[in-house]
C-alpha cells in the first residue's frame, strides 16, 4: 500500500537537455504533460494543481523529429512542482518523474489508450506523442540497451557479470501496478521502471544485488539495470529500472491465501514455509550488510514516534479516537521493555512485506515449490533515505501478519472458522521463521505488538484516505490490539 500524502522525495538539481532543438521540443510538450501526468496511476500528487515542470534530463533513445515511419523515443526526467493541498503545511513538492515518450506521425488503433497528445508547435508539431511502454517495439529497444552496457547522454546501462540476455524477446506492459511500471519480455525477464525517482541507489536494486552475491536463492538476482548519472557532480545516480528473471508459472501469496479461504483449505504449511523464506532473506541481509543494536534511548524514541503517529492518525480519523488509550499501552510496553534492558537488532529489511510481495513457483531443483521474495523498494511514498535505513526485522514480520488478517477479511462470511484460519497461519508463519532464524518473534511480544499496532494505525489512515470501503479491516484489528493481552 502507498500513501501519496507522505513526505516528498528530495528534488534533483542537474539539468541536461542534450536533445536537438531541445528547448523548443520540451516547450511544446509542457501543456500536454501538465494535463496527462495527473491522470496516471503512478502519479503521487493527485488532487493538487501542478505549479510547473522543469527538465532534469532529456535523452533521445531514437530520433524524435525525423517525421519518418520509424517511431522516436524520448527519455525524460521531469521535476514536477505542485501546490500544497488546502490547509497543508510545508513547502510545495518537487518530485522527479521518469517518462518514456514515443513519437509517431500517426497512432495505430492498438496504441490509442497510450495517447499523450498532439503538439501544436515546435519540432514535434504534426506528430503524435504517446506513452512508449505500450509500444512493444519501443519497449523492446530498452531490452536491447540493457543487453549492451554503456552510456547514452545521462543514461548509464549496466549488466550483471556473466549474464547473457537474449535478443528479440516480445514485450508486454503489465497493467496492475500503481507506483511503478513493469514490462515482461517473453517469459524470461521483467523490467521494473521506477516512476518517481530520487538520488541514491534504489533498494530494489541494492538489496537483490547483495542477496545475489550472498548466494540467496529466495530473491531473483538482477540481470541488468539503468540509471541517470551526472559525471563530475556531487549528485548521486538515480536508479531508473531493474531487469530481473521473470518467475513464469508463479502465483503471489495473496491469491494463494484467497484460494485457500474460498475452499476452506489448510494454508498453514504454506505459511510455515513462507516464514522460513522470510527468515532466510533476513539472515542473508544481516550477513551481507551492516547491522546495529537499538538500546534504551533509541527504543524509547521509537515508542514516542509511534505515539505521535497515533495522535496524528486519530486527528484525521475520528473512528480511532475511542481506542487511543488501549493502543498507547502497546507503545508504553515497548518503552518499559527498553527501560528493563531490552534491546533490538536493526538491519536492512524488505520494508513493505505482505502476501502480494511473495511468489510461490516451481522449484528449479525439482523439489516441489518454493517461495521467492520480490519488490524490495519499500513503501514508495516514503523518502528514499528512510527506505534505506536499517530497522528491526519485526517490522517485516508485522507487515506479513497484518496481510494474513487482510486476506481473512476477504472471506464472504465471518465467524470462528475465518478467525481460526488467521490465527493458525499467524502461528505457522512465526514457527517457520523461528526454525530458520533461531529467533521466535512471539518471544518478544512487546516488540511485535508495538509494530503490529503501528502498522494497523497506518492502515487506518491509508484506508480512510484512499479506500474507505476497506476501513473496517484495520479497524477490526485496532479493536483487538487495543484490548490488553491475556
Amino acid at each position: 500500500m502507498t500513501d501519496s500524502s507522505s513526505p516528498r522525495t528530495a528534488p534533483v538539481r542537474p539539468s541536461d537537455t542534450a536533445v536537438p532543438q531541445g528547448s523548443a521540443m520540451l516547450r511544446s510538450l509542457t501543456g500536454l504533460l501538465t494535463r496527462w501526468l495527473p491522470r496516471q496511476r503512478w502519479f503521487a500528487g493527485k488532487g493538487r494543481p501542478l505549479g510547473g515542470l522543469t527538465v532534469v534530463s532529456a535523452t533521445e533513445l531514437l530520433p524524435c523529429g525525423s517525421g519518418g515511419p520509424t517511431p522516436g523515443l524520448l527519455h525524460l526526467l521531469l521535476r514536477v512542482r505542485q501546490s500544497q493541498a488546502s490547509g497543508a503545511q510545508g513547502p510545495a513538492s518537487g518530485d522527479c518523474y521518469q517518462l518514456l515518450l514515443g513519437v509517431r506521425p500517426s497512432l495505430p488503433p492498438s496504441l490509442a489508450p497510450a495517447l499523450v497528445g498532439r503538439p501544436a508547435e515546435g519540432p514535434l508539431r504534426g506528430s503524435v506523442v504517446y506513452e512508449a511502454l505500450h509500444d512493444p517495439r519501443l519497449a523492446g529497444l530498452l531490452l536491447e540497451r540493457l543487453r549492451a552496457p554503456g552510456t547514452l547522454g545521462t543514461l548509464h546501462f549496466g549488466r550483471a557479470p556473466g549474464v547473457s540476455i537474449p535478443s528479440g524477446l516480445p514485450a508486454r506492459l503489465l497493467s496492475s501496478e500503481q507506483s511503478n511500471s513493469s514490462v515482461v519480455y517473453g517469459d524470461a525477464y521483467i523490467l521494473k521502471l521506477f516512476r518517481r525517482v530520487s538520488p541514491g541507489v534504489n533498494p530494489d536494486l541494492e538489496l537483490p544485488l547483495a542477496l545475489a552475491e550472498a548466494g540467496s536463492p529466495r530473491v531473483p538476482a538482477p540481470a541488468a539495470w539503468f540509471e541517470a548519472v551526472w559525471p563530475g557532480t556531487m549528485t548521486e545516480p538515480l536508479t531508473l529500472g531493474v531487469l530481473a528473471p521473470f518467475l513464469s508459472g508463479s502465483t503471489d501469496g495473496w491469491q494463494l491465501a484467497l484460494h485457500s479461504l474460498s475452499r476452506r483449505a489448510d494454508f498453514t504449511s504454506s505459511a510455515h514455509a513462507l516464514g522460513r523464506a522470510t527468515a532466510e532473506v533476513h539472515t542473508a541481509l544481516a550477513a551481507a550488510l551492516p547491522t546495529s543494536v537499538l538500546r534504551r534511548p533509541q527504543l524509547e524514541q521509537a515508542a514516542t514516534a509511534m505515539t505521535e503517529r497515533l495522535t496524528e492518525a486519530a486527528s484525521a480519523v475520528p473512528a480511532l479516537r475511542p481506542y487511543r488509550a488501549g493502543l498507547r499501552a502497546a507503545y508504553e510496553a515497548l518503552g518499559d521493555y527498553a527501560r528493563h534492558g531490552g534491546t533490538c537488532v536493526v538491519q536492512r529489511l524488505h520494508g513493505d512485506l505482505h502476501l502480494g510481495q511473495v511468489l510461490r513457483s516451481p522449484d528449479p531443483r525439482g523439489r516441489g515449490c518454493q517461495w521467492s521474495v520480490i519488490d524490495f523498494e519499500g513503501e514508495p511514498a516514503r523518502p528514499l533515505s528512510d527506505r534505506r535505513r536499517p530497522g528491526p526485522v519485526v517490522r517485516d514480520i508485522a507487515g506479513m501478519l497484518r496481510s494474513f488478517d487482510y486476506a481473512a477479511s476477504q472471506h464472504p462470511a465471518s465467524g470462528p472458522w475465518v478467525d481460526a484460519w488467521y490465527r493458525a497461519n499467524r502461528s505457522a508463519y512465526c514457527r517457520g521463521y523461528a526454525e530458520a532464524s533461531g529467533h521466535d518473534p512471539l518471544e518478544q511480544p512487546e516488540l511485535l505488538r508495538a509494530h503490529e499496532t503501528d502498522k494497523a494505525v497506518y492502515e487506518v489512515l491509508y484506508e480512510a484516505r484512499h479506500r474507505p470501503a476497506w476501513l473496517h479491516v484495520p479497524m477490526a484489528a485496532i479493536r483487538r490490539l487495543a484490548t490488553p493481552p491475556d
